[in-house]
């Protein structure tokens, strides 16, 4: 791979100029992924045959003056929740193995239409409900950076797999975090989009309320490309936004002159593992040094935006999943079955007050925070990675402490609803990868995306790659 193209960005580049071909590029994906998956188990199932057929076909239609779209000939890879008929569709489960969708995820179709070619599923957390990246049913993610570590959850395949130089990019689901804990625990670029933004339509769903899809990849602008292909309103997802979304590279090389950085110094920054907090401090300073503002700010409590969103995600998960889970309790990796039973213990009264008063801490928040910044920077996770073993804590009382020390500082914005974007901003002194977060308010992901392409335009953080093992 070290002769290919690095990002989707410059693999998009290098197919356009006829420099290389979609066959030879998904071809070294595919046979780096058949070395790299027995170490790493990112990828679930890898469709070699249809990939390469796709590719054949992306080929020979540029060949004819066709091109489809931004990603033609490109390899990604899907988690394994996005319906893509007649591949089965399992969301991590064992009794879902051989489920498969007539129609495929709205998202799918899009990036199909844009020419990308899908290297196939990959690994998550069992029904996405989780950050750490254990699966007892087809077994544990791993991170590239040290196999014994967690590849966070529940996107971690997309994680490791976008990490390891397996895909260009990847398609994952954010219901509390389950983008950016990845994309920050792996060293690469994760954004949940604004909800509305991307339609879910055939994404095996958690929560209707914090659910979002977005995707994975190693800069901003592949994040650009992967954005502007998948979102836009959906007539089938009715709470998709029907204003057009924006053009998301017009603005990735403005910079950052001028722009304002809020840091929230209390309760985010708080207790923030030592090497995590310096890499941040470092990271922030860069952005200073590029022209951006840094502000204090006073961000809301994110425990109590994390309860709340807690109280809809497991209500709605027992919900979905209540036939059978009564039926059939046994078939449920005991921490999920933990974690979806709660939803069961929470009283009608109590969820319908969480549904209604997340529209008036939106506002309070975009109020308080956004009339002193122009965006907000947390970080991802405030712990340094930590290994796989010391989360395997099943569905026990010490699981809520697990989760709670991943979640801290991304689950409030799954309630919220607003665009929180990962960058890669450091590494920590056992060479493990931390996250930089970015926060703006509703439906500014280019912002977004023109200070991680700032950021990255002074770093090289985003450039390094694990070992191959």
């Amino acid at each position: 791979m070290d002769e290919l193209p690095a990002t989707l960005t410059e693999a998009a580049a290098a197919l356009a100029a006829g420099r290389i071909s979609s066959l030879e590029l998904t071809t070294a994906c595919l046979a780096r992924a058949r070395r790299a998956n027995p170490r790493l188990n990112c990828f679930l199932r890898i469709d070699e045959e249809a990939a390469l057929a796709a590719a054949r076909g992306a080929d020979a239609a540029r060949a004819r003056g066709t091109v489809v779209g931004a990603l033609h000939g490109v390899p990604i890879a899907l988690k394994d929740m996005f319906y893509d008929p007649p591949a089965p569709t399992s969301a991590g489960s064992g009794f879902l193995a051989s489920h498969r969708a007539t129609t495929a995820a709205t998202v799918v179709e899009r990036l199909r239409r844009a020419g990308a070619i899908n290297l196939g599923a990959l690994n998550m957390t069992e029904f996405a409900l989780g950050p750490t990246g254990h699966n007892r049913v087809h077994g544990d993610c791993h991170n590239p950076w040290d196999p014994a570590r967690i590849a966070g959850g529940s996107s971690s395949g997309a994680g490791a797999a976008v990490a390891a130089r397996l895909a260009y990019g990847a398609l994952g689901s954010d219901t509390g975090g389950s983008i950016r804990g990845p994309a920050s625990v792996n060293g690469v670029v994760g954004l949940k989009p604004t909800y509305g933004l991307v339609p879910r339509t055939g994404a095996m769903p958690l929560s209707w309320s914090c659910d979002h899809v977005g995707p994975l990849a190693r800069t901003a602008a592949d994040l650009a490309h992967l954005l502007g292909a998948i979102a836009g309103h959906d007539p089938a997802d009715p709470s998709t936004r029907r204003t057009p979304p924006p053009d998301f590279l017009a603005r990735l090389e403005a910079g950052v002159a001028g722009l304002r950085i809020g840091v929230p110094r209390r309760h985010y920054f708080e207790d923030v593992d030592g090497d995590v907090a310096a890499a941040l401090e470092t990271a922030l300073a860069e952005l200073a040094s590029a022209g951006a503002i840094l502000v204090p700010v006073e961000a809301p409590a994110p425990a109590l935006l994390t309860e709340l969103g807690r109280v809809l995600v497991y209500a709605e998960a027992a919900a979905a999943h209540a036939g059978f889970l009564r039926a059939h309790p046994e078939s449920y990796a005991p921490q999920v079955r933990a974690r979806i039973e709660t939803g069961f213990a929470i009283p009608a009264p109590t969820y319908l007050a969480a549904a209604q008063l997340r529209p008036r801490h939106l506002r309070e928040f975009v109020a308080g925070v956004y009339a002193r910044c122009d965006v907000l920077a947390t970080p991802t996770l405030a712990v340094a990675v930590p290994t796989l073993a010391a989360t395997d804590v099943g569905g026990g009382e010490s699981m809520w402490t697990v989760i709670a020390a991943l979640v801290r500082c991304v689950a409030p914005f799954n309630y919220l609803g607003v665009p929180a974007l990962s960058l890669p901003a450091g590494f920590d002194a056992a060479g493990m990868p931390v996250g930089l977060q970015l926060v703006g308010p509703p439906f500014s992901e280019a912002r977004l995306l023109r200070v991680a392409a700032a950021f990255q335009r002074c770093t090289d953080w985003h450039a390094r790659r694990p070992p191959d093992g």
